[in-house]
């Protein structure tokens, strides 16, 4: 019970980032930190071996290097590079793929629903306010949170948590 306890908190945290990365374009450091931290709690309920529990490590080492190699460029922000890695724990060596995958896919999807959004949100006559500094205004950054989260939502059935809980 606790276990899944653990796992919806996982899934609330990344929620909560998306939103927050939607409305104010900045992932909290605490977020990342908390869902990062609570990887090793989850992975000592569920009973993960010793070399389980380094695959998953290194999962979140090599989200951690590939955040930061698109982060340099400018491709995402720092902070949508913290969260990938903190979720990288989650998803090990073994999950990595999907999950980076799944995250691509709906990022992609998030850009083109974003160009879409603007092009068309003078014409529609939105309200100022839904237009000025949010993710509908020209120029604002992609809020790749809301991929992150939606990766680790679809990840996440076919991920080693789902087997073990």
């Amino acid at each position: 019970m606790l276990l899944q306890v653990t796992l919806l908190l996982f899934v609330a945290l990344m929620l909560l980032a998306a939103v927050s990365d939607l409305v104010r374009f900045t992932i909290p450091n605490k977020l990342c930190i908390a869902i990062a931290a609570l990887f090793p709690v989850a992975a000592m309920m569920a009973g993960f071996s010793l070399p389980l529990f380094g695959f998953h490590l290194l999962g979140g080492i090599l989200a951690l290097v590939l955040g930061m190699a698109l982060f340099a460029p400018g491709w995402i922000g720092g902070g949508d590079a913290k969260l990938f890695a903190a979720a990288g724990f989650w998803f090990g060596i073994s999950g990595l793929t999907a999950f980076l995958m799944y995250t691509a896919l709906i990022g992609g999807g998030l850009v083109i629903v974003l160009l879409v959004a603007r092009k068309f949100a003078p014409i529609m006559g939105l309200p100022t306010a839904w237009t000025y500094e949010t993710a509908l205004s020209d120029g604002a950054p992609v809020p790749y949170g809301v991929a992150l989260a939606g990766g680790a939502m679809w990840a996440l059935p076919s991920s080693v948590w789902l087997m073990i809980a």
